[in-house]
């Protein structure tokens, strides 16, 4: 359980720094920022306590939104995506499944992955956007800023799966 603690903390800093020093000064076009800490909340593994992941989940937005001058709109949403991770995991996991079973690739297939991480991805963007303009009176640059940032940090998210599972 300790180094389990321990691969978590290490993930949470570097996915920290990455985000921060690197990817919020990445704007593809005006309208996609990658979010890369998603991927954080979406590995947890299927028997992970509940508290554990909302907490988790809360500290990475908090010091997202720290960093990023962003009050409270990245703790919000990794705070509602680490609420309904474990629902959205069990959509995509088969039901004789091991109860601890770590989401990645290899345990899920590749189908049920990319299904599985657009759908966490797509959750958080929505919300995330949607606390960031908090209104609906450019939906256009609202919905181009969700699919630009949720294609963008998908794409992220697969190919670090595809360097891992090697």
């Amino acid at each position: 359980m300790k180094i389990e603690a321990i691969r978590h903390l290490f993930t949470f800093i570097v996915l920290c720094l990455v985000q921060v020093l690197v990817l919020n000064h990445v704007n593809l076009l005006g309208c996609a920022t990658p979010l890369l800490y998603v991927y954080f909340i979406m590995r947890f593994r299927r028997g992970f306590p509940q508290w554990a992941v909302l907490l988790w989940s809360f500290l990475i937005g908090l010091c997202i939104d720290v960093f990023s001058n962003t009050p409270g709109v990245a703790a919000a949403s990794a705070t509602l995506l680490g609420l309904l991770q474990p629902y959205m995991l069990n959509m995509f996991i088969q039901r004789d499944s091991a109860d601890d079973i770590e989401p990645t690739m290899r345990s899920l297939g590749a189908a049920r992955y990319v299904y599985y991480a657009l759908s966490c991805v797509l959750v958080f963007n929505l919300m995330f956007f949607t606390l960031e303009s908090f209104s609906f009176f450019n939906w256009l640059q609202w919905a181009k800023n969700i699919g630009g940032s949720t294609v963008l940090t998908l794409i992220l998210i697969l190919a670090i799966e595809n360097v891992r599972k090697k």
